[in-house]
């Protein structure tokens, strides 16, 4: 068992905050000390990620998903509301996959595509709800320019990411952080990753779970559009769906941009009964 590196505030009811690929505690910066003033917040750095071991093997989300399960067992955390951003909330699905509802309480998704790689010829409408971001052409050679050119792939990333008003110092900052998984691994994370079809465990395995949830997405749909936001909240029911505007810094990372906004949309979430 692996011990994840985690950042921990407050008191009260947990808060799990995942990252998603190849970002780490550090990008949750804005919401540990604001909302730790209602809940006992944890953000957590995945295998290889931030400070967290760094071991050869075990870069697929099915395996981030289990290093979760064995988190949360191993800090005995229950009635856990579970946010994942991007990548995390994959984690997450595929934890509700394994492990049923176990531990938790309420989740919470954060901009991530249910179909990452369009592999079966989607158009139009159905290509927006899928969410699909690269064809297999394009995501293996996103994956190779990580393994080989960590610094390019990742500038490429930054419309992807952000909006135009993100400052050069913040992404700066959010590119040392992903710098910190070993690009092989990251590399091969990606393709394990952007390869999941996650329409089925939405769509069949969390409905029955019976947990309330919010989807959080942005209009600018700087890597995922909207639509498939809105696709995720109409297959939960009862879920919230907010999607932050352009004006409201409504990027992939919009919890970044615009924290005071995300933090009273998830603050409420937290205390409704």
């Amino acid at each position: 068992m692996l011990e994840l590196h985690y950042v921990e505030r407050g008191r009260g009811r947990p808060l799990v905050l995942v990252p998603g690929w190849s970002q780490t505690t550090r990008c949750f910066a804005r919401q540990v000390d604001d909302l730790a003033a209602t809940c006992r917040v944890i953000a957590v750095d995945l295998r290889g990620h931030g400070e967290s071991p760094k071991p050869p093997h075990g870069y697929r989300v099915a395996r981030l998903a289990a290093d979760l399960h064995e988190f949360l067992a191993r800090l005995d955390l229950d009635d856990v509301a579970l946010a994942g951003h991007s990548m995390g909330a994959a984690v997450i699905w595929s934890y509700l996959e394994q492990f049923g509802a176990a531990r938790l309480s309420r989740l919470i998704f954060i901009d991530q595509a249910p179909l990452v790689t369009n592999g079966c010829g989607l158009e139009g409408q159905a290509l927006l709800e899928a969410g699909c971001a690269f064809t297999p052409e394009t995501l293996y050679a996103t994956a190779r320019t990580i393994a080989t050119d960590r610094a390019a792939a990742l500038a490429g990333l930054r419309g992807a990411f952000f909006s135009d008003a993100v400052s050069d110092a913040d992404f700066a900052l959010i590119a040392t952080e992903s710098a910190k998984i070993p690009a092989d691994c990251a590399a091969r994370l990606l393709i394990d990753h952007a390869s999941q079809d996650w329409r089925d465990v939405i769509t069949h395995v969390i409905p029955p779970l019976g947990l309330p949830t919010l989807v959080f997405g942005g209009a600018l749909g700087t890597i995922f559009p909207p639509a498939s936001q809105a696709w995720i909240a109409r297959r939960i029911p009862g879920a919230r769906l907010c999607i932050l505007g352009a004006e409201a810094g409504g990027s992939h990372f919009m919890f970044w941009e615009n924290p005071q906004r995300f933090n009273a949309e998830l603050r409420a979430f937290l205390a409704a009964s």
